[in-house]
């Protein structure tokens, strides 16, 4: 059966792309036919970390106003036979997303593919609000400083009131996990950004991931590859061991040195952990 799994977070420059990216490779190197679907209408950068830009024709917006076959815009990647990817417009905004064009589009997917990658744009408008809609699962991605924490929240909220899911009060509402990005043992530790626990007493989701800081993630992107192809880099690692989790395997969550030390909120308040 066909899973929607929307990346979503409130913030912008958490890795949101770069997420979708490396987590529709690692689905598609296990043998799941994948498509990974840029939201972010007017800006398009998935095309650029999935290294395929050069050879877009036509696009999801095409797709949704008629000009073009679903077929016609999907790009295969030419590192995986099972990855596909569908961009978006450089020139449209996101009013040219409608709910009844986006629901045309990922049925049809839903009929061929494993799993439909939706990757969505910052913040709560138009755009991001329709990459969440239809979504089955939801990837909450966050960056271990307050602001960043404290927008995830709101879109949980939104994942919990404003889907499809939660429209019709199915009991199956979005399932919704965190992928906790740029994530520095000793900075945490040193109380210059928050640790895993305080994140997730926040938040209060079952954690898929801890993405550690790399340059991994910076040189994949230059070069149009996803991360999670490096199976070398800490990164890469990170983000193979949370896609397995992702599709029901137990995989133990990596170490991560300092977190048996005080946290964030702990230290502010002056408690002892």
């Amino acid at each position: 059966m066909s899973k929607v799994i929307v990346v979503t977070s409130g913030k912008g420059g958490v890795g949101k792309t770069t997420s979708s990216a490396a987590i529709a490779a690692a689905l598609a190197a296990r043998g799941k036919k994948t498509v990974v679907i840029d939201f972010d209408v007017g800006l398009r950068n998935l095309d650029m970390i999935m290294g395929c830009e050069r050879r877009v024709v036509f696009d999801f917006i095409n797709v949704i106003q008629g000009d073009a076959k679903l077929k016609q815009a999907l790009i295969k990647d030419r590192r995986l036979e099972k990855l596909y990817v569908l961009p978006t417009s450089q020139t449209r905004d996101k009013d040219a997303l409608t709910t009844e064009g986006v629901k045309a589009v990922l049925d049809e997917l839903r009929e061929e593919f494993d799993y439909i990658i939706c990757d969505s744009p910052a913040g709560i408008e138009r755009g991001a609000h329709l990459a969440m809609y239809y979504a089955d699962e939801a990837v909450v991605v966050t960056n271990p400083e307050v602001s960043s924490v404290r927008d995830s929240d709101r879109v949980l909220g939104l994942l919990n009131s404003k889907t499809f899911l939660a429209e019709k009060g199915d009991d199956s509402a979005v399932k919704a996990q965190l992928l906790l990005t740029r994530f520095d043992p000793a900075r945490s530790a040193n109380g210059e950004m928050m640790s895993v626990q305080d994140v997730l007493e926040i938040l209060a989701i079952p954690l898929l991931g801890i993405i550690p800081e790399s340059t991994s993630v910076l040189k994949a992107s230059n070069e149009g590859t996803p991360v999670s192809l490096d199976e070398k880099s800490p990164a890469g690692k990170a983000y193979l061991d949370a896609v397995g989790r992702l599709v029901g395997e137990q995989i133990e969550m990596r170490a991560t040195p300092g977190e048996q030390r005080r946290g964030f909120f702990q230290r502010l308040l002056g408690r002892t952990a």
